[in-house]
């Protein structure tokens, strides 16, 4: 599974920026997203209302250069922004392997076990090197006492398999998990 954050349903926040590296405006980026390769030159990514064209980006010290801010003090404009692709130019621009799926599309999928629903996956949170779904547990089971939410590890072990045509996440032990939440 492959993340980007949400900030809004046409946009994904891809990164963070730092301080400023040098004199001709380079700056430094924190990545929020698996996908370091959309930031090739030319790519547009947008940051309140702005948008912002990569000029360069050194993927060893992950530092960035965007085109008309060419010294230090145009690019300390920009510390501590947020950057954000569109939906479209990520699906477009980053490759996923068979059986991998953004974040985006994972949130919102209903997560069933042997034919009865859990819950619907909230969001996605990464915990050292592993995903976890947190689920907004189903009413119905809410109501018999057991917790308003949960997480499920996002391993083979628990999730049989995603299909984005059902909006549905076919578990297993999931129901355990929730049960001794």
């Amino acid at each position: 599974m492959k993340r980007s954050f949400e900030i809004d349903p046409a946009q994904l926040t891809v990164a963070k920026i730092g301080k400023t590296v040098g004199l001709d405006g380079k700056l430094k980026l924190h990545l929020s997203t698996d996908f370091p390769e959309q930031f090739k030159k030319g790519a547009l990514f947008y940051s309140l209302g702005e948008t912002l064209e990569i000029e360069s980006y050194e993927v060893a010290s992950s530092t960035v250069k965007f085109k008309n801010f060419n010294n230090v003090d145009d690019a300390a404009k920009l510390t501590n922004r947020t950057i954000s692709a569109t939906l479209d130019s990520t699906r477009q621009d980053c490759k996923l392997g068979k059986d991998e799926f953004f974040w985006f599309d994972i949130v919102g999928l209903e997560v069933v076990e042997e034919g009865e629903t859990l819950g619907a996956v909230e969001s996605i949170e990464r915990y050292g090197v592993t995903d976890y779904l947190s689920v907004k547990t189903d009413a119905k089971l809410v109501d018999k006492g057991l917790p308003k939410s949960f997480l499920i590890p996002y391993q083979d072990r628990f999730v049989l398999s995603v299909s984005l045509e059902d909006g549905k996440i076919y578990a297993t032990y999931a129901k355990d998990i929730l049960i001794e939440s």
